[in-house]
């Protein structure tokens, strides 16, 4: 274990006081609203954190990449749903899953989907539980719960021998709320769609036991979840900027940050400039179209007190520059000495986390241990 001084920067911090604090208000939220929690792991992509999330409730992952679902099998975890549209070169690699005993679920949203299983399987003697993507929002992916591929698309999977698991859907539009009023109205919106899919595909007289919906935003703030069966979400275990100004999460519940070191300054321009550019942050600005833009992250000191007004306002590959919204800092020199050691609190805590090898796991009695990550698709 290292003491959080004597880390070498740029380091990925988790906070894993407030990691917990995280995962126990989502567990108990869905535990309130009686359906099962399964998390998507692509956010941490750490071993350490997905057991915690299991150890507090959860049933199973959700994961992004099929190289996450062999890792994830590998370490012990089976019930495994891949949310990323099945195509036809990757068929092979899920089936060589199923036939080790992992309990993959693969998600489609064509009629043309849909037959690219069935002949695999056909040629295989494969047998694949699929589910079907809706689109309850117009965000991405996924076929309209009204639209009638639906039902063909059902039962081509059920025709070709599949197994049909059930509906998935992911309203990525409540990351462009920023009030209450509105998340609770696009919470609502993700499950009504996908238990209407649902019932439209039970009418038709097929199978449909599965009803899976959501997103961080719309796990914490749904009133109710009638006919869902599970909920997925993924970035509250870290929380992020993004989920501040969604109003979903205030700065204290940020649980990931990027330890940096000041390595000069710009006195004339108010400028500090650090060790961490956007390869130790992530490009993602995905705070620029919010209420307010955070450029590449809010700036604490190392301990993780908030400097409100600081920010890394922009970066190089290798150098972050901190400078101060509005009137820029005439003393920044001497507030943020060369060595000074800052953390910055990511726009976008998936995009940052990918960034490293490895997390380093600040614990409550301030020392550190490494948290290794998965890569790779």
């Amino acid at each position: 274990m290292t003491a959080l001084n004597n880390l070498q920067t740029p380091a990925a911090i988790i906070d894993t006081v407030r990691m917990q604090r995280n995962i126990h208000r989502m567990q108990r939220r869905m535990d309130e609203l009686g359906v099962r929690f399964r998390p998507h792991v692509k956010t941490t992509k750490c071993l350490p954190v997905v057991r915690a999330q299991i150890a507090a409730g959860a049933q199973g992952i959700t994961v992004s990449t099929l190289k996450e679902a062999q890792q994830f099998f590998e370490a012990g975890l089976t019930d495994i749903l891949y949310a990323v549209g099945i195509v036809a070169t990757k068929l092979g690699a899920a089936h060589d899953l199923r036939k080790q005993g992992c309990e993959l679920k693969l998600i489609t949203d064509s009629l043309e989907g849909a037959r690219t299983i069935a002949t695999f399987a056909r040629q295989h003697a494969a047998i694949f539980e699929v589910w079907i993507e809706i689109d309850s929002d117009g965000h991405r992916s996924g076929v309209k719960p009204e639209d009638d591929v639906l039902i063909e698309i059902a039962r081509a999977l059920v025709d070709g021998g599949a197994k049909l698991g059930g509906v998935m859907t992911h309203a990525g539009s409540s990351y462009e709320c920023s009030d209450r009023t509105s998340l609770v109205a696009i919470a609502e919106q993700e499950r009504a769609g996908a238990v209407r899919a649902a019932e439209r595909i039970r009418a038709a007289g097929l199978a449909c036991p599965g009803v899976s919906i959501g997103s961080t935003p719309t796990a914490l703030e749904a009133k109710r979840l009638d006919g869902v069966t599970e909920v997925r979400a993924g970035v509250y275990v870290f929380q992020d900027l993004v989920m501040h100004n969604v109003g979903v999460c205030s700065t204290d519940d940020l649980a990931l940050s990027v330890l940096t070191t000041v390595i000069g300054h710009q006195v004339e321009k108010g400028w500090a400039i650090v060790d961490a550019g956007w390869m130790a942050m992530s490009r993602d600005r995905g705070t620029q179209k919010q209420r307010r833009d955070f450029g590449y992250g809010q700036v604490c000191m190392q301990e993780g007190e908030l400097l409100p007004g600081f920010i890394l306002g922009s970066a190089n590959q290798e150098h972050g520059i901190v400078s101060r919204s509005g009137e820029p800092d005439a003393d920044i020199a001497r507030r943020f000495p060369v060595g000074t050691r800052l953390r910055i609190l990511p726009n976008h805590a998936c995009a940052t986390g990918a960034q490293y090898p490895h997390y380093q796991a600040l614990l409550p009695d301030g020392r550190t241990e490494e948290w290794s990550r998965f890569f790779g698709w």
